[in-house]
């Protein structure tokens, strides 16, 4: 008996078990869903959009076992493994599995956002691969520890393929840990801040009358409270953490209070009050160019800024993850001009955790609400609802399509 999935290349079923397969509601086993829907994302016109938002929902578990195991369809690991449909948690799974070809894995490596580079450098097969290893060199969010370990590491792997090719992968694996992976040092500033740079400047120049109009002190929304240090520790202690380094040499320790320190470890809460500190001193345009150019913290920060122009620089800055928009998209302390802006960025509206936040969150604009509805899936819709935060017309457009997609169902 053939497959479904052979049926439907062969553009043999009819085009309500199609819209069927798009939404992944099939009775087939999860592998060939899998199969069905990156067949129909990449390669249906029609029903394209739908299977994409499908996979980016699908069961977590059944994409871990597809991820994970060297049998499943090389069509299907190359569209897991693509930048624009990966997974941060399938990206171990798929970095190890044999059957994903190193020209994918060297393709993610050359482009791989700081974030995934941090698990990418992580990967046995990695540090054993010059291809890999030599395309993960030009990324431009290695830190300068990272690029020279990645150096390193190919000039090793040079050596001994020159001494015996045919021994160069048993060689490298047999090395000593210390060298068979690369350190992972994000607090180290990125060769990357040339990209910040021109976006920075970019942005200012775009927005250079709105700057000069709202040259407001930092305001953040929902109030300052939430991101001061905890009252058990004061200001004061955690000004003078900036300036001591956690150092193996005792002897060192007085030498290290004198003179700031090359690297800091703080607490989360040490973090949020000198990231606050920091921010209550810089004008609207220093503001901007910190959203462009600082860390995560102040970022989560900046979001909320109450001043527009400075809390969109942060969607703009070349450092933000995905991990920060799915978060930013669910915030009730934004502007919503914010998550708007969200709605207008692709990239970030590829991601369907982004698009499913946005629908649930009370601050998300009723119109932005009502256009992404229909992507929502089944289980989705049920939610939003009976989600009484959001307002009546967006739960009840959500009952309505919630009951249209049952239907449809019922009658396939």
């Amino acid at each position: 008996m053939p497959r479904m999935i052979d049926s439907i290349r062969s553009s043999s079923v009819s085009s309500n078990l199609m819209q069927t397969a798009a939404r992944g509601a099939l009775s087939v086993p999860p592998p060939e869903m899998l199969e069905i829907l990156v067949y129909l994302a990449t390669q249906n016109k029609i029903f394209a959009e739908r299977a994409r938002l499908t996979l980016a929902g699908f069961d977590e578990g059944a994409a871990r076992v597809a991820a994970a195991d060297p049998r499943s369809p090389k069509e299907v690991l190359a569209y897991l493994i693509s930048p624009g449909n990966l997974r941060p948690t399938l990206l171990p799974l798929l970095l190890e599995n044999p059957s994903v070809s190193e020209e994918s894995l060297a393709e993610l490596a050359a482009s791989a956002t700081r974030l995934t580079v941090e698990t990418i450098v992580k990967s046995a097969r990695v540090n054993q691969s010059r291809v890999v290893l030599t395309a993960l060199s030009s990324n431009p969010h290695l830190n300068p520890t990272q690029t020279a370990a990645v150096k390193e590491k190919l000039a090793s792997l040079a050596i001994v393929e020159k001494a015996d090719p045919e021994l160069a992968p048993q060689s490298a694996a047999s090395e000593p840990s210390a060298n068979s992976s690369i350190p992972d040092e994000s607090a180290t500033p990125s060769p990357g801040d040339g990209v910040a740079d021109e976006a920075l400047t970019a942005y200012l120049a775009e927005h250079a009358a709105e700057i000069a109009a709202e040259n407001k002190p930092f305001q953040p929304l929902g109030g300052v409270h939430e991101q001061l240090p905890s009252a058990a520790e004061p200001a004061e202690a955690v000004a003078e953490s900036t300036t001591v380094a956690v150092s193996h040499d005792s002897g060192a320790a007085t030498a290290a209070r004198r003179a700031p320190a090359k690297k800091v470890f703080l607490s989360t809460e040490e973090q949020r009050g000198s990231a606050l500190q920091k921010i209550s001193k810089l004008d609207t345009q220093g503001r901007i160019q910190l959203a462009m150019k600082g860390n995560k913290e102040e970022r989560s920060l900046l979001i909320r800024d109450g001043t527009k122009v400075v809390a969109l620089a942060v969607l703009d800055s070349p450092k933000i993850t995905d991990g920060e928009v799915e978060k930013f998209a669910s915030q009730k302390n934004v502007l919503e001009a914010v998550l708007r802006a969200i709605t207008m960025k692709r990239r970030f509206m590829k991601m369907y955790p982004v698009v499913r936040n946005l629908t649930s969150n009370p601050r998300t604009p009723i119109d932005v609400s009502l256009g992404l509805i229909k992507h929502l899936l089944t289980p989705d819709l049920r939610n939003l609802a009976g989600n009484k935060e959001v307002s009546d017309t967006v739960r009840k457009m959500a009952m309505r399509m919630f009951r249209q997609k049952l239907d449809v169902t019922k009658r396939d």
